[in-house]
């Protein structure tokens, strides 16, 4: 070390040796900065910038050397073999550029390392070459060991310098890897220079053909001048490179940000950027997630290692927010090379629309839209569960069946979203009555079921139906309530009634179509004999659906007299069922089973344009009175259905009369109002049946407008004997006068009924003692008896041409 120390301090002009640095540092830059566009380069041009890089490393040594050979002061006369001077520098070029090429190259492991050993390999080769140049009048002689340690120094830092230099393409790394080549070559040079000693010998004479020291200093400034424009070079294209990065790099960044989905660019399981959509994902500013760590945003510490083992391939993962919730999300990853080196670029899909869609499709799979109750599916599951677990426990499973009172009519009165509305407020209801382990669900339509699993016996699913019908009339308490809510609810146990769920299903069911025909509004448990009685009745009500078209309906009329004048003034039409394999099947049956399965309609709309056709047809103008159901009343459609039969039978409207039974009116007054009113336009009488059985009688008497008042049988049974009875009628019969009414008896069946009625000046009367039902045929006579054709022919044109105004 001191020799070399001395050879410096003492041999050396160390403003030249100065020079000699940072020439050698501008060259070391210059050659780093092209090796950097060499990596960019393709094809051709590829060689073309490796030459240019090589030219710049090889003259940036040789001038360090001969500016630091220029300041070397022997105290000889000296000079430079030109030819050998010449060598050096191709020497210098050729061995540096091989060492660059081999640093560049991609499959060589540690390349870069073993390309900076050769670069050293040129530093020794052009110095020594320079050295044999070197002419002085005496003797060189070298040390040996300085010499192996000049050659060991150039090859160490050179192997250091160019992986430094090309780890990244940034001026820190830059700078770093040119400071290693810089001292590469000066440490190399000097070492080698403080292994030389010189000794005088006046027989060694310098040739006239030598380079001399002038000369020498111009070809060294030319290869400073070199050197500079090649450094100015490389710094145009450091810049130019360095704008064409930036946007490509803003251009990169606008199409990420402009991506839907959240993209980042990691290495080393770090986060080197991230576009707008995933700092948006994770509620983070940009600052916040470069440089973070891969697991800070995405917890699953294997994650990582399975998106590398699979590459371009979905994987579904979970994000972290920065207020620690947790998003669902979907990578894809795919290595690419940014910034000059290998990256992973990871897409990252928000899963949250998908995972709720996922969700609400299970629980539409499971689940009825409406009531948000399990469904049919969900309940059967459950309940083959729940016996399953019953039977191997030796325990009891109760199955509440529940079906909607009049939800048609709730419909037809209001509207299905009326009707809607009452299906979610019951199923509320209910489910605020069960335990968290009992389960409602909606089989479909009005249809309900429950599920009481576990239950030690029969009275605990008593006691849930009679709080479920509890919690119904407290809702009905309630003002906003827009309909009168009810149920009926049929009750079956496992395995007292039955072991498998759909046997157990139809058992409840039964028991529930019992409680229907008895009494609405109450429950019932279920019992073996009901099996056939209720199979019976469906049986029953399936053939009264066909009934109409089969033609085992018929009419039958029961004539309605004048006390005073004893003349008969219209019929009431009543109807008969004669089923093809039962016969006569009663009307107290047919007629509630069939408004209760909505099939009144259509025998309804049956009977009146069968009644009005067959009227319209006698000579007489005789009355024609027709029973109209609740169902039929309330179905809005009801008063044109009747003005098109009217219009299409030819019947005069003041000819037909139809009779409402009070029940009909107060399910929905208003509704009844106006479809009174309607009919009342096209002339049609309008008569209060059972008048006295209903509600609020007086007030409906007020309220709509009645033509006639029918007085129930009830009343009438028995009126010459019951004082009760009589006093009831003589206040109805008052009543009536009072309105300007007439009344009408109804089940008079003996001479003294009729004689009371007579005497209580009662307008009209009908019953078995006038007159019993029977095909019209029978009353042929009467119908059709002798009138003036001209009066009855008027009144019919009259009453055609009014049904068309109306109807227009």
């Amino acid at each position: 070390m001191l020799a070399i120390y001395n050879c410096i301090v003492n041999a050396h002009d160390l403003r030249l040796v100065g020079l000699a640095a940072i020439i050698c540092l501008l060259a070391s830059f210059t050659a780093i900065t092209l090796l950097h566009h060499v990596r960019k380069s393709t094809a051709q041009m590829r060689h073309v910038w490796l030459a240019v890089s090589a030219v710049a490393t090889g003259f940036g040594i040789w001038a360090t050397h001969f500016i630091a050979m220029l300041a070397f002061s022997p105290g000889l006369p000296s000079a430079y073999n030109t030819a050998l001077t010449i060598l050096s520098l191709i020497g210098a070029i050729i061995v540096t550029g091989g060492g660059l090429a081999m640093a560049l190259s991609a499959s060589l492991p540690g390349a870069a390392a073993l390309g900076g050993m050769i670069v050293g390999g040129g530093i020794a080769v052009m110095h020594y070459t320079g050295m044999a140049a070197f002419e002085i009048a005496g003797r060189i002689v070298w040390d040996p060991a300085l010499v192996a340690a000049s050659i060991a120094l150039g090859g160490a830092l050179g192997a250091v310098a160019l992986p430094t230099g090309l780890r990244s393409n940034t001026m820190k790394w830059r700078i770093y890897g040119a400071l290693l080549l810089t001292a590469a070559i000066v440490s190399h040079h000097f070492t080698a220079m403080g292994a030389v000693t010189i000794v005088p010998d006046p027989t060694i004479r310098v040739s006239a053909s030598a380079l001399s020291t002038s000369w020498l200093a111009v070809a060294v400034a030319f290869a400073s001048f070199t050197i500079l424009i090649l450094a100015l070079a490389g710094l145009a294209l450091d810049a130019r490179d360095q704008r064409r990065s930036e946007l490509e790099a803003d251009r990169m960044r606008g199409l990420a940000n402009a991506a839907v989905e959240g993209l980042i660019v990691c290495r080393d399981h770090v986060i080197v950027t991230a576009n707008t959509s995933f700092t948006t994902l994770v509620d983070a500013g940009d600052e916040e997630v470069v440089g973070a760590k891969f697991d800070a945003y995405f917890p699953d510490e294997t994650l990582c290692a399975k998106l590398l083992a699979r590459p371009s391939q979905p994987m579904e993962a979970e994000v972290r927010r920065r207020d620690g919730s947790l998003i669902p999300v979907e990578l894809i990853l795919r290595f690419i090379d940014f910034a000059g080196k290998p990256h992973q670029a990871i897409a990252v899909r928000d899963l949250s629309s998908r995972k709720q869609a996922e969700q609400n499709i299970r629980f539409l799979a499971y689940h009825d839209t409406l009531t948000g109750l399990p469904n049919r599916s969900s309940f059967f599951n459950k309940l083959d569960q729940e016996i399953d677990a019953a039977l191997a426990a030796g325990q009891r499973v109760g199955l509440l069946c529940l079906d909607l009172d009049h939800l048609k009519e709730v419909n037809d009165l209001f509207g299905h979203a009326a009707g809607d509305a009452l299906l979610q407020t019951i199923a509320k209801a209910v489910t605020g009555v069960l335990d968290s382990n009992q389960m409602m669900a909606r089989l479909g339509g009005d249809e309900f079921a429950v599920i009481l699993p576990a239950i030690p016996g029969p009275s605990v699913a008593g006691r849930v139906a009679e709080n479920i019908l509890q919690a119904l009339r407290a809702e009905n308490e309630k003002p906003v309530t827009t309909a009168m809510m009810s149920t009926s609810i049929g009750i079956a146990i496992c395995p007292n009634d039955a072991t498998d769920g759909k046997l157990l299903l139809a058992h409840a069911d039964t028991a529930l179509y019992r409680a229907k025909m008895e009494e609405r509004g109450a429950y019932r448990f279920f019992e073996a004999t009901m099996g056939a009685e209720v199979h019976d009745r469906r049986l029953l009500e399936q053939d009264l659906r066909h009934a109409v078209a089969r033609g085992e309906l018929h009419l039958v009329y029961q004539p309605q007299k004048n006390i005073k004048t004893d003349e008969i003034i219209g019929f009431e039409v009543l109807l008969r069922w004669k089923h093809g394999a039962r016969g006569e099947i009663s009307p107290t049956i047919f007629i509630t089973m069939a408004e209760e399965s909505g099939a009144i309609l259509e025998i309804g709309e049956w009977v009146l344009r069968a009644a009005c056709s067959e009227a319209a047809h006698w000579t007489r103008p005789l009355t024609i009175a027709v029973n109209v159901s609740a169902v039929q009343l309330h179905n809005v459609n009801f008063a044109r259905q009747v003005h098109e039969i009217l219009f299409q039978t030819g019947l005069p409207a003041n000819r037909l009369e139809l009779e409402i039974t009070e029940t009909a009116l107060i399910r929905d007054m208003k509704r009844a109002l106006a479809t009174l009113r309607q009919l009342k336009a096209l002339g049609i009488r309008i008569a209060m049946d059972d008048f006295g059985t209903g509600y609020s009688s007086l007030s409906n008497l007020r309220a709509f407008p009645f033509d006639k008042i029918k007085i129930d049988t009830s009343f009438i049974k028995s009126v010459d004997s019951n004082k009760q009875a009589a006093t009831i009628v003589r206040a109805v019969l008052g009543l009536g006068r009072g309105l300007g009414l007439p009344v009408l008896a109804e089940g008079v069946e003996t001479p003294d009924e009729l004689k009371f009625l007579s005497n209580e000046l009662c307008n009209e009367a009908q019953g078995y003692l006038l007159g019993a039902p029977a095909a019209i045929e029978h009353f042929r006579h009467i119908t059709d008896g002798a009138l003036d054709s001209e009066p009855q022919a008027r009144s019919t044109s009259a009453s055609k041409e009014r049904l068309r105004v109306v109807g227009e």
